[in-house]
C-alpha cells in the first residue's frame, strides 16, 4: 500500500492585490524523503511553502501537512514539523546557545542540545548575541532550531547560504541522516548542485506554476540535448566555430571557449560526436580530449525558467 504523502498541494491559488503569486499550483511531497522545491525569486516558492507551514491560509485549493490543515489544525501540527526560516527566528539580544536550549524546552522529547551545538559547530558562538552572529552562524542556529524538536517534516529555506565548505558537507551528511531515520525534508535552495546531490524529488516552480517535476536523473536526462567539449593540442583554425558548426548543422551550436577548447550542444547522438571527429581529421586538428557530458539539474532548471535565478 503506497502511504500517504507528507504534504499535499492541490491547485493552489495565493494572490496579492492584482498579483497572482501561486496560479494553481499542484504537488507533493513522498514521506521519509528529501524534496526539493525549486524557482526563480518571485516564481512563489516562499509563498506556498509558508501556506504549507500554517503561516498564510490558502485562498484556493488545498494544503495538506502530515494530513492535516496547517492552518485549521495549526495546534496539532506545530509540535510534528520544524521550520527553518531564511532568517530570522530569534531574539535580536539572544544569545545562541541560549535561544536553541529556550526552543529545546518547548517540545516534550528535544534532542540533546549539546550534541546538536557540537554538530553544528555552534560553540564557538554560543555566548555571541544572536544580532552579532554571522550570516553563516545565524543559518547554522536557525538549522538547530528546527531540528531540535525531533520533527517528522522539517522545512528548510537555503540551509548552506553564506556557509564554508566543510559546514555545508557537514549539513548535507545530517539532511541524509534525518531521511534515513524517516524525517522526511522539504527542501528550498538556489544552489542547483545542493538539490540535485540531495533530493530524491524535485519540482521546479515558475511563475505561480508547476514547470517540471520528477527525480534529477529523470529531469537531466529528459532532454536530447548533449553537451561536447572539445579541447585540442594547438590553436584552432581562423573561423572554426563557424566551419564546425555547418558540418554538424541545424539544431546544434558551437561556442568558442578560448584558442585551444569549444564547447558543442546539440543531439545527443553518436552522429553527432562522429561528425566533430570527422571535422577535426579534415582541419587538421588533432583533439587532446572529446568529453559528452549530461546536461545537469542548472541546465535544466535554465532552460525551463528563461535563464533566471
Amino acid at each position: 500500500m503506497t502511504s500517504s504523502p507528507a504534504v499535499l498541494v492541490e491547485g493552489l491559488v495565493m494572490r496579492y492585490g492584482a498579483k497572482t503569486a501561486v496560479d494553481g499550483l499542484s504537488f507533493d511531497v513522498p514521506a521519509h524523503t528529501i524534496t526539493a522545491v525549486l524557482g526563480p525569486n518571485g516564481a512563489g516558492k516562499t509563498t506556498t511553502l509558508e501556506t504549507c507551514e500554517g503561516y498564510r491560509r490558502a485562498q484556493a485549493g488545498t494544503v495538506r501537512v502530515l494530513g492535516l490543515d496547517p492552518v485549521a489544525q495549526r495546534r496539532e501540527l506545530l509540535p510534528r514539523i520544524g521550520v527553518m526560516l531564511q532568517s530570522g527566528g530569534a531574539w535580536s539580544g539572544v544569545r545562541a546557545v541560549e535561544m536553541l536550549r529556550h526552543v529545546a524546552k518547548l517540545h516534550a522529547h528535544p534532542l540533546p542540545v549539546d550534541a546538536l551545538v557540537e554538530r553544528l559547530g555552534l560553540a564557538e558562538c554560543g555566548r555571541t548575541p544572536y544580532r552579532r552572529l554571522s550570516g553563516g552562524q545565524q543559518q547554522r542556529l536557525g538549522l538547530a532550531m528546527a531540528l531540535v524538536g525531533r520533527p517528522e517534516l522539517v522545512f528548510v529555506d537555503e540551509p548552506t547560504a553564506g556557509l564554508d565548505p566543510a559546514v555545508r558537507r557537514t549539513v548535507w551528511e545530517l539532511l541524509e541522516e534525518l531521511r534515513a531515520d524517516g524525517v522526511t525534508v522539504v527542501l528550498t535552495t538556489h544552489y542547483l548542485d545542493e538539490a540535485e546531490r540531495l533530493a530524491d524529488r524535485v519540482h521546479i516552480v515558475d511563475h505561480g506554476r508547476l514547470v517540471a517535476s520528477g527525480t534529477p536523473l529523470e529531469l537531466t536526462r529528459g532532454g536530447t540535448v548533449a553537451t561536447i567539449r572539445l579541447v585540442v593540442t594547438q590553436p584552432f583554425p581562423p573561423g572554426a566555430p563557424e566551419s564546425l558548426a555547418h558540418a554538424l548543422g541545424v539544431g546544434v551550436q558551437v561556442t568558442q571557449l578560448d584558442a585551444l577548447s569549444m564547447v558543442i550542444a546539440g543531439p545527443a547522438d553518436p552522429g553527432t560526436l562522429g561528425t566533430v571527429s570527422r571535422w577535426c581529421e579534415e582541419q587538421g586538428v588533432l583533439p587532446e580530449s572529446l568529453v559528452l557530458g549530461q546536461r545537469n539539474l542548472e541546465d535544466v532548471f535554465l532552460d525551463l525558467t528563461g535563464g533566471t535565478r
